[in-house]
């Protein structure tokens, strides 16, 4: 308490100091065996010291942006302290402390004078909710509430089905088609936003190695055992959800992959940044089995209008997932041991030995192991260290993408990146922050 900026209660006469070396009386006297504690409430910026579990009262206001921290003054040779930092219960009761300031919020809360202002604030916390759910897309719940509340959606339906389509493209990790499709709907963004484009495009070597990437996937059948959809959306995990999932076979050869989702090849936007080229290659063998799964949350059914007039702009959410299981990311289905919900159908397969499983089950390799997507990888991340070296040289220096492409990078440098210190970055959940920065910039 004597120094600067430094607080304290002293025990050889009970008095408190605050920066100097006079003290002002606050308390009792203090020695060997009493228990002193020292409470900091953030709440409203105040100390106060307990003896032996009882408060004696506070002692000092602090600013909000002091930064304290404990220290205790010895002066007897061979004295010592034991002190407690909420490894063993404190002896004054800080539980009883906290329900006390919860309770004064709550009635502040409860006191709070509304008056006429009832409606403004209902027709605050209905926006908020309507808000919410444009911005993230989900379009048939958002028209649901505003018909309830007789609310109006700010945003047009279409706009809001686009960017719903972006963003599961995205969290499926076909950054490669959310770029393009950014780029058709969105003419201008990605250029007028440099640090976005840069990480989309990182993010999209990290899933060319993570084998989900379309500009990898097309070069063969088989896909890397690396989960394809992101968990924690109910939208984008059919394959342990629907109850009326049925399977079935499509006879047609596989679809031509590029990087991209509209047909039309001639709409292409033109960007002072280098082109980061797309795979036109397309499979020639036939599509393996895949589950059609209709969902009930967050999409629309628009198989009923796929030959209307706006069937050439949009493409259905189903449409999408059916797209996207052409390219199982596992082991390819067969039609005599179909696995429903994680289970198999007959259960004498239930007592197969896990090793043997484990066995049985291809090991994840690196752009599924074919030869030519690590050829396309590599060449992807020269282009990529061009864009790099371009967007240093008009707008300096940039940490931040510095440490990206490092991170992308450093995944070549392991023989399993899925186990290795780096390997978080191809965990599904990492896609959810580009998918969100990508949604906050279109709107």
């Amino acid at each position: 308490g004597w120094d600067k900026h430094s607080y304290g209660y002293h025990g050889d006469d009970g008095h408190s100091f605050c920066s100097s070396g006079t003290g002002q009386p606050y308390g009792p006297t203090f020695t060997t065996g009493d228990v002193i504690g020292c409470c900091v409430n953030l709440i409203n910026n105040t100390c106060f010291y307990t003896k032996n579990g009882h408060s004696l009262g506070k002692f000092l206001s602090f600013p909000s942006q002091s930064n304290l921290y404990p220290t205790v003054g010895l002066q007897t040779p061979g004295e010592i302290v034991d002190a407690n930092f909420g490894q063993q219960p404190f002896v004054f009761d800080i539980e009883d402390y906290m329900r006390e300031w919860r309770a004064k919020i709550q009635s502040t809360i409860k006191r709070f004078p509304i008056g006429d202002r009832l409606g403004e604030w209902q027709a605050m916390l209905q926006n908020m909710v309507s808000s919410y759910l444009v911005h993230h897309g989900y379009c048939s719940t958002a028209t649901a509430f505003a018909r309830v509340t007789d609310t109006t959606i700010q945003e047009e339906q279409t706009s809001i089905k686009n960017r719903q389509r972006i963003q599961k493209l995205v969290l499926a990790g076909r950054v490669g088609e959310a770029i393009e499709a950014t780029q058709q709907l969105y003419p201008g963004l990605l250029e007028h936003n440099p640090n976005l484009l840069f990480m989309l495009k990182c993010r999209q070597f990290v899933e060319m190695v993570n084998g989900t990437d379309s500009e990898v996937r097309c070069f063969s059948a088989r896909s890397p055992r690396s989960q394809d959809s992101y968990p924690g959306s109910p939208s984008l995990s059919p394959r342990h959800g629907s109850s009326n999932s049925h399977v079935h076979s499509t006879g047609a050869d596989s679809p031509t992959c590029s990087n991209g989702v509209m047909s039309t090849k001639s709409k292409r936007s033109h960007s002072k940044y280098p082109t980061l080229s797309s795979s036109s290659s397309s499979s020639s063998s036939s599509s393996p089995s895949s589950v059609n799964y209709s969902e009930s949350n967050s999409t629309d059914s628009t198989k009923s209008q796929q030959h209307s007039s706006t069937s050439n702009q949009e493409t259905s959410d189903s449409e999408m997932e059916m797209e996207a299981e052409h390219y199982p990311n596992g082991v390819l289905e067969n039609s005599s041991t179909r696995i429903m919900n994680g289970t198999y159908k007959h259960e004498e397969i239930l007592q197969t030995d896990e090793s043997s499983m484990e066995d049985s089950c291809p090991q994840r390799q690196l752009c599924g192991g074919n030869h030519a997507a690590t050829e396309r990888m590599i060449q992807f991340g020269r282009e990529l260290q061009i864009l790099s070296e371009q967007l240093c040289r008009e707008y300096g220096k940039n940490t931040m993408h510095k440490k990206m492409l490092q991170d992308a990078f450093s995944l070549l440098a392991y023989s399993d990146p899925w186990n290795c210190p780096v390997g978080q970055q191809l965990d599904p959940i990492q896609r959810e922050p580009v998918c969100a920065a990508l949604n906050s910039a279109i709107l």
